[in-house]
């Protein structure tokens, strides 16, 4: 804003473009003006030219239409002419004499194709024809023999009711091939139009064009009077030969010809199968096409220009929106009726080649202005091009690319100046850029120390270099990486140096933030007596910049050692070191952050797994075994040079994912119930509630004597009441002894033990007391679903009452349909603590409702690790753990996967989770079982496809089983195993 408060007027911005731009745009629009205008003159002449061939063309066909109407019409009238005069048709009354005339006729319509047949009819009825049969077709059509060549078709009336018809089939020769009655045959000419019309008159008589019956083609007849006015002779001449010759005539693939009569109807078309149409109703001849049921919309639209006597021509646009140029040409062939010959042809193909003449004259323009171009860019290039590649350069450098060449050099100083300026900017970013990715890309700690002394020797030129990382404890600076020309080198003897040393040029140029050149003269500090194996009492330069984080904090220092006689480092070549040292310190301090966060999930993973672990005895060091053994396996199919497992490679990342699937393949057991993950015998919940059936059986016993000393005390014998007594409580004692065997689970019980233990169950006892006392609400709202019974009441010893069954709450419903792809049988209920519903188990002490929970941890584990929001490398994490209770045969759980569904990790795990749970020995319940006989025990499981047979067989060849053994089973533990034993399927 200027100082009077009002806004500057802003210019508008100047556009200047190059010198080639300008002689490049001159020749472009002249070369394209000269082409166009060349291109339009010749197209608008190839216009003109194709109208005036197009309408000489149809001119043409529409005298060779007259042409052919005449040569057809004038011979077959003085043939009809000839045969009405001679006395071989008119003077004959019987079929042999006629028969005597067949060498003209036959030379009559072997010289003209166009006729059909020859007839004459006569006034008492007969009829003779003679045919020709051309082709196969017309033999087919009469049953002809295969040589015939003529047909003569004769009806003679002797009578009203005596009429003979026969058909004579004659060769090439005439001869008689064939002599056929007919009796169905009885045609009578006199009806026919022809004949009718021929007796009316005395000269020649043609019949309007029609479809002939016989043959189905389109034609007229001439006929005429005898002299002696007994016989009508009559010729039929096909217009085939006209239907041809149009479409020969077409000029263009689309082009319509037509020939028409005064009444619209179709004489001849392109397309001959259109000239007729059935007449409606049964058994009807075939008529003559109009010219509105042509498919041709220009024909039909220009039927309303028909009956002029003149020629017409012009343009017309048809329905579609096709331009077409049309002639309607009347033509009037002597003695034929008046007739208009149609011609439409669409422009676009009629100036098809005016068209492509055009294109090649726009194709050559081009093709001289792309030949032109290269000239008129090369001679303006050459003015300014360096500058222009001065230009290019910086832009290029603004777009970060820096691979191209260095700029020409110049006559012209200040701009070889700037040449070389830009030079070295791009190599400076370029250099600062590379280094900077290779940072981005290094992922261990270590190898990004040393890349760090990698990339900043090579740049700055030193000798040597050393990395210090600052110890925040003991505020000192521990060496980190040491590298020396193209060598690393260990730092673990090399000494650190305290922040606070006064003496130590180090820390003083870190205490300083420094990054000046720093001398070291002999003797250096111990600190920095590395330096003398190198430089020996040489003069030693060395810059140190401070590695600091986004925060300004100091992480470390950066060493760079040059010979004390090198040439000092310039301010530029200072100011680069000092950028590579803060690059280099976020990266750093990018790859602690990020490995202090890989450490505290390491942590944590290993926190469940203890946690786990030590929730429950029954599990032991489950958790974190598992994972020595599956990685074990893993490398060993990773190393197979051989087998099915010769192209498995473990990359970095997948490790790490199967590092962390295996430590939580069971963190979904932090939810098991830790009284069903414990259960130890049939009743136990919180408690073993085999206390409660014994305290019923003490009623039972004590009701037996109450019932022993009330019966003496009503004067029973005491002998038999004893006896009777002591009976009961043996009984009683036996009883309990059995439902408590039963409540261990240790066998598999039979059917006869079950029906026992329902009769045992029958027994009843005497509650007195209410049972919905000083009980919790929730069981209070189950048992309150039953009324209470009055009390005292009768019980069954063993009871399975509606209190014991706890339904399973929405949320904790599976449907089938889960997004997981869980398919699982869950049961009714969550809980059944029906105490004869669990002493019914037949094995072990686990119910169907215990053991869904017990096996719902992988479905928690696989829940709860879909919903971290894992990294994409570690995103089949939840794969990977929650496959290890899934079968090769589809038969495992939670997803019934088969062995084609599952991941090589999960199907390894699955080996791990078995072997450490077979030799685990940490388990209260169980003893582990000896490396014999885990390894028999999953080789029937291989056998029966619970395991991978491919995986089975590497764990054994490799040894994985025996490492794992020599460190964590007990000694006795370890004995002799054939591995060639198990290695073939069913030899277990």
């Amino acid at each position: 804003m200027s100082l009077d408060g009002t806004q500057p007027v802003q210019k508008a911005p100047h556009r200047s473009y190059p010198l080639r731009v300008h002689i490049a745009t001159l020749f472009t629009l002249l070369i394209l003006l000269t082409g166009l205008s060349i291109c339009w003159y010749a197209y608008w002449q190839n216009q003109k030219l194709a109208l005036q061939l197009a309408q000489a063309r149809f001119s043409d066909t529409a005298r060779e239409t007259a042409a052919s109407l005449e040569g057809l019409h004038r011979p077959t009238e003085a043939l009809v002419n000839m045969l009405a005069a001679l006395g071989k048709l008119s003077d004959s009354d019987t079929l042999p004499e006629r028969l005597d005339g067949l060498g003209l006729l036959s030379e009559a319509l072997r010289s003209n194709p166009q006729l059909v047949s020859l007839y004459a009819g006569y006034s008492d009825g007969d009829f003779f024809l003679l045919r020709r049969l051309a082709d196969v077709a017309a033999r087919e059509r009469f049953a002809a023999p295969r040589e015939a060549a003529f047909l003569v078709q004769s009806v003679e009336r002797a009578g009203a009711e005596q009429i003979e018809g026969r058909y004579l089939f004659l060769s090439d020769d005439l001869r008689i091939l064939s002599d056929e009655a007919r009796p169905d045959y009885r045609f009578d000419p006199r009806g026919r139009p022809w004949y009718q019309l021929a007796r009316s008159q005395s000269g020649l008589v043609r019949t309007e064009p029609y479809a002939f019956f016989t043959t189905g083609e389109v034609g007229l007849t001439f006929a005429r009077r005898s002299d002696n006015g007994r016989v009508i002779v009559a010729a039929d001449l096909t217009l085939s030969r006209l239907s041809a010759e149009l479409a020969r005539a077409s000029p263009t693939p689309s082009a319509e010809l037509a020939l028409v009569d005064a009444r619209q109807r179709v004489l001849a078309y392109r397309d001959p199968a259109r000239l007729l149409r059935p007449e409606s109703g049964q058994g009807a001849a075939s008529r003559l096409s109009r010219l509105q049921e042509l498919p041709a919309p220009v024909l039909r639209g220009l039927a309303a220009q028909l009956g002029k006597p003149q020629a017409q021509a012009g343009q017309y646009r048809a329905a579609g929106g096709r331009d077409w140029l049309y002639s309607l040409q009347p033509l009037a062939a002597q003695g034929a009726q008046r007739s208009t010959l149609m011609l439409a042809v669409p422009l676009d193909e009629l100036f098809a080649e005016a068209r492509r003449v055009r294109d090649r004259t726009v194709l050559a323009t081009l093709l001289i202005l792309a030949l032109s171009l290269p000239l008129t860019w090369w001679l303006s290039h050459s003015i300014g091009e360096r500058l222009r590649a001065l230009s290019d350069e910086a832009k290029r450098i603004q777009r970060f690319q820096f691979d191209g060449e260095e700029p020409p050099p110049s006559p012209v100083h200040e701009v070889d100046m700037l040449g070389q300026a830009i030079g070295r900017l791009k190599r400076t970013i370029q250099r600062f850029l590379d280094i900077s990715q290779s940072l981005a890309e290094e992922t261990q700690f270590d190898r990004l120390l040393d890349r760090v002394l990698l990339e900043t020797i090579g740049a700055t030129g030193a000798e040597g270099g050393a990395i210090y990382l600052l110890d925040e404890a003991s505020q000192t600076l521990k060496p980190a990486a040491m590298r020396w020309q193209d060598a690393a080198l260990g730092v673990a003897e090399l000494q650190p140096i305290a922040l606070d040393a006064v003496s130590n040029p180090l820390a003083m140029a870190v205490r300083e933030r420094t990054t000046e050149l720093l001398a070291l003269s002999a003797p250096r500090e111990p600190s920095l007596a590395y330096v003398d194996a190198h430089f020996g009492l040489q003069p030693v330069l060395m810059i140190a910049p401070p590695l600091a984080n986004r925060s300004g904090e100091l992480v470390g220092v950066l060493c760079l050692f040059l010979p004390g006689d090198s040439d000092h480092i310039s301010p530029a070549r200072a100011a680069f070191v000092e950028a590579l040292s803060d690059s280099a310190a976020v990266a750093i301090e990018n790859q602690r952050l990020l490995q202090g966060q890989k450490d505290l999930l390491e942590a944590f993973i290993k926190l469940i797994a203890g946690a786990i672990d030590a929730k429950s005895p029954y599990t032991g060091g489950h958790c974190q075994r598992v994972p020595e053994l599956t990685k074990a396996l893993a490398e060993a199919a990773h190393r197979a040079e051989d087998g099915p497992f010769k192209d498995y490679r473990l990359s970095a990342s997948e490790r790490e994912a199967l590092h962390i699937a295996c430590w939580l393949h069971d963190c979904g057991k932090v939810t098991t119930p830790e009284f069903v993950v414990d259960k130890a015998t049939k009743l136990e919940t919180l408690y073993d509630r085999i206390h409660e059936v014994r305290m019923r059986f003490e009623v039972l016993k004590r009701d037996a004597e109450i019932a022993y000393w009330r019966e003496l005390a009503q004067g029973g014998d005491a002998l038999a009441l004893a006896q009777r007594c002591q009976h009961e409580q043996a009984q009683l004692d036996e009883e309990f002894a059995f439902v408590a065997q039963c409540n261990l689970g240790g066998e598999q019980m039979s059917a006869e033990q079950l029906v026992r233990l329902g009769q045992i169950a029958q027994r009843q006892w005497l509650r007195t007391l209410d049972d919905r006392l000083g009980v919790s609400w929730e069981e209070a709202q189950r048992m309150a679903a039953q009324p209470a019974p009055e009390l005292p009441v009768l019980e069954p010893l063993l009871a399975d009452k509606p209190a014991h069954r706890i339904a399973r709450k929405p949320h904790e419903q599976m449907p089938a349909d889960n997004p997981w792809g869980f398919k699982l049988s869950q049961p009714e209920y969550k809980f059944d603590r029906g105490e004869l519903h669990n002493l019914s188990v037949r094995r072990g002490t686990l119910s169907e409702e215990d053991r869904y929970l017990i096996n719902d941890h992988i479905v928690q584990t696989i829940i709860m690790l879909s919903r971290l929001p894992f990294p994409k490398h570690l995103q089949r994490v939840p794969e990977i753990a929650g496959g290890h209770h899934e079968k090769m045969d589809g038969g495992g759980y939670p997803k019934r996967l088969t062995r084609a569904q599952m991941s090589v990790e999960a199907r390894m795990m699955a080996i791990a989770d078995i072997f450490e749970a077979l030799t685990a020995v940490d388990r209260p319940y169980k003893q582990g079982k000896r490396l014999s006989e885990a390894v028999a025990i999953m080789a029937r499981m291989r056998d029966d496809a619970h395991i991978d047979a491919e995986l089975f067989a590497l764990f054994l060849r490799s040894g994985v089983h025996l490492d794992y053994a020599r460190r964590f089973l007990r000694p006795e533990q370890i004995d002799a195993v054939d591995i060639e034993a198990y290695l073939t399927e069913g030899r277990a």
